[in-house]
């Protein structure tokens, strides 16, 4: 029986198996500034989200797979000193796949805008890619596991054109400064980098349905963001980058259309092409 087979047919079932995992891993080995209260709090405030925004818009159930996966990306990545702006920007993100919308397809990756809105609107948020240390073993461990995630999503394809921009960007830098190469790898190790390649910009239902687009997309993100960090020594660069292109997917969908990507329900195995119709479910 080939490995493959072996896996959960929804790939956000792995998604939450390995967020998880960092999580725990984070706030048990990392010591991660978590308190022990403040997931829980996001994940229920983002289900609840769903569920009173289901109800609202009148929009078929769509489970609370995606909900738990924000909630797991927000409690990784945000850190704040106020207990309301978790619960605040899981109900960013939530709320922003019902209203945030084109072509029926949100705008935004959950995730990136809960994280955005909130370090915008507060004195009280910060995303510390620091907080992961730079293992570079351990990480590769992980980006394994995150190339299976957006393989079975479908996505791997954005992941790795992200990726290869941005490890040539940073190694034309290093060439350019005369650095040690060894810098490179310390800056291509990092934890949080790791999140964002398999975990956020891969999200198959913010990502541009064609597959050149979706490389397009990726090595724009990856230039945007290199200009921001090195250019106007923003922080956060990836988060940032991100936000500011997404817009732009629907005129990339719209210039190079393909089938629209759907989560697998039941039945038979996923087809390569993940097609269907678009779709009025928000997640």
């Amino acid at each position: 029986m080939p490995p493959a087979t072996w896996l959960p047919r929804d790939p956000r079932l792995l998604q939450i198996a390995f967020l998880s995992t960092f999580l725990m891993l984070g706030v048990g080995w990392l010591g991660f500034d978590v308190p022990p209260w403040q997931p829980p709090l996001i994940a229920l405030t983002a289900c609840a989200t769903q569920w009173a925004m289901t109800r609202w818009m009148r929009t078929p159930p769509a489970g609370y797979l995606s909900p738990i996966i924000t909630s797991l990306g927000l409690s990784l990545l945000l850190r704040t000193d106020a207990f309301w702006v978790g619960p605040f920007a899981a109900a960013v993100a939530i709320s922003s796949k019902f209203l945030l919308r084109a072509r029926g397809k949100h705008l935004f990756n959950p995730t990136n805008l809960g994280l955005v809105v909130a370090m915008l609107l507060t004195q009280h948020a910060w995303c510390s890619p620091s907080q992961w240390g730079h293992g570079a073993a351990q990480w590769g461990w992980f980006a394994a596991f995150g190339l299976a995630v957006a393989h079975r999503s479908f996505r791997s394809d954005v992941s790795l054109a992200f990726l290869g921009a941005w490890v040539l960007l940073k190694a034309a830098r290093v060439f350019y400064l005369g650095a040690p190469w060894t810098s490179l790898q310390h800056q291509l190790s990092a934890g949080g980098l790791i999140l964002f390649t398999f975990f956020m910009i891969s999200d198959p239902k913010t990502t541009p349905d064609h597959r050149a687009g979706r490389v397009l997309f990726a090595v724009a993100v990856a230039g945007l963001a290199f200009f921001l960090l090195h250019g106007l020594w923003w922080q956060n660069a990836l988060v940032w980058s991100l936000a500011l292109l997404s817009p732009f997917t629907p005129l990339i969908d719209r210039l190079l259309p393909a089938n629209r990507f759907q989560w697998p329900s039941g039945g038979a195995s996923p087809r390569t092409d993940a097609c269907a119709s678009p779709s009025s479910q928000p997640a």
